[in-house]
């Protein structure tokens, strides 16, 4: 019974130390951006304003879009994958 102790002990020891396992493993980088209203919105929380546009609707590429669709997941079918 003690040795299951000890062994959920080092187990949970290990399992809080890996939230800092990759704490360094990455880069700082400068964002050309940062402050883009058109990108990231007004603010953090607000959506982008590009994800206002509309675009018409292009029945001419629905083939092609279902070609890539097919390649990409295996060949669902049309009613499968709806927009």
């Amino acid at each position: 019974m003690k040795v299951y102790k000890i062994v959920a002990f080092v187990a949970c020891v290990a399992l809080l130390s890996s939230c800092e396992y990759q704490k360094y493993n990455h880069i700082e980088q400068s964002d050309v951006n940062k402050g883009d209203k058109e990108i990231y919105g007004v603010s953090p929380d607000s959506l982008p304003r590009q994800m206002s546009y509309k675009y018409d609707a292009q029945p001419e590429l629905d083939t092609r879009v279902n070609d890539i669709r097919a390649k990409l997941y295996g060949g669902m079918t049309n009613s499968v994958v709806k927009q």
